[in-house]
């Protein structure tokens, strides 16, 4: 079976490979050509890098465009999976990461890891905890066989709920962790790199699909940009990596000891809601994606508000950068899991 077939292409299956040649690219920049990053540094306003915006527009907007608002219509069919979803991602992912974050980087990993890193480390986990996955969800749905239709609503409720939840759960758990966290930045970065894009990706697919039909719309105009989301995110990663190229070299053991937290995050997160809805008996084909929404992360709005935040040099947007990192073999595995899995959830459409 073909990568394009299967639901995941070349690009997104390497995802990782990239990140780690973007990695060494930007380390190599930062060290050799430091005048670039001290350049784009100059360019900011209200503390958000206007080329770090630019680029993440340019992944984000595409994304947002293959959201079928319509669907939410379908809200009340099925609801427990949608429960089950919203439930996992809202009272227990944030929280969760908080504390296994809190555990590894105050308590296992503090003989390697000062105080003042692990809280910023800590923040970037918990932008990360914050931000359950949109658009890549279609890909982890369509590789376990998930209900399609039912994915796009599970996605298009989740990304209402960010514009609500978001900002409040980020200034709770960083105010318990004594980081100091300005509303005005917070609002401000989910207006940039939410309801912008949001508004613009709701507007671009009513407006061709109203002209070219629906047909033209999913299988023709999206797929135009998949290439500038592509470039978007690597150019993204390369900037954000020649500003972290001292830190990384300083510590480059600190790449893994990021990993560990999230990675188990990960796995406990796809847990929780996968038997969760075996629990309830919903059916495999909703169980998968509900495990797989809440497993993985809106990484580009959690990079995205902590360069924002606390800036393009700061640990905390390398601990969400180590989110990208980590995402696709670890999301990838949990596919596999849900598979050969799949045998054990009743296949009565309840």
């Amino acid at each position: 079976m073909s990568n394009e077939k299967s639901g995941i292409s070349i690009f997104q299956k390497y995802l990782t490979v990239w990140v780690i040649i973007c990695m060494v690219i930007g380390v190599l920049i930062g060290q050799f050509l430091p005048q670039i990053p001290d350049f784009l540094n100059r360019f900011e306003y209200a503390k958000v890098s206007i080329p770090m915006a630019i680029l993440i527009w340019l992944m984000i907007y595409p994304m947002m465009m293959k959201v079928d608002f319509k669907s939410i219509k379908n809200v009340g069919k099925n609801p427990k999976g949608l429960f089950v979803t919203w439930i996992t991602n809202w009272l227990i992912k944030p929280f969760s990461m908080y504390g296994i974050a809190c555990l590894f980087f105050f308590v296992i990993f503090k003989a390697f890891i000062t105080p003042e890193l692990a809280t910023e480390y800590l923040a970037g986990a918990v932008l990360l905890g914050a931000a359950p996955c949109t658009a890549m969800v279609f890909v982890w749905s369509t590789l376990t066989k998930g209900d399609p239709a039912y994915t796009v609503v599970q996605v298009a409720t989740n990304d209402l709920i960010i514009l609500v939840a978001f900002v409040p759960i980020v200034k709770f758990l960083l105010g318990v962790s004594n980081v100091a966290v300005p509303w005005d930045t917070l609002f401000l970065s989910v207006a940039l790199f939410v309801v912008i894009p949001l508004a613009g990706g709701l507007l671009t697919r009513y407006f061709v699909t109203k002209k070219k039909g629906k047909d033209y719309f999913e299988n023709t105009f999206v797929k135009k940009f998949d290439g500038i989301t592509t470039i978007g995110l690597l150019l993204t990663l390369i900037l954000i990596f020649s500003f972290q190229g001292g830190i990384i070299l300083e510590n480059p053991l600190h790449i893994v000891l990021i990993a560990v937290p999230l990675v188990l995050q990960t796995f406990i997160i796809f847990a929780i809601a996968y038997i969760a809805c075996r629990i309830v008996k919903l059916p495999y084909k909703i169980a998968a994606p509900a495990g797989m929404i809440g497993a993985s992360n809106f990484f580009e709005l959690a990079v995205a508000v902590a360069v924002a935040l606390f800036g393009t040099t700061s640990p905390a947007a390398l601990a969400t950068t180590v989110g990208v990192l980590t995402e696709v073999p670890v999301m990838l595995f949990l596919c596999k899991i849900a598979n050969k899995t799949q045998n054990r959830f009743s296949d009565n459409d309840k």
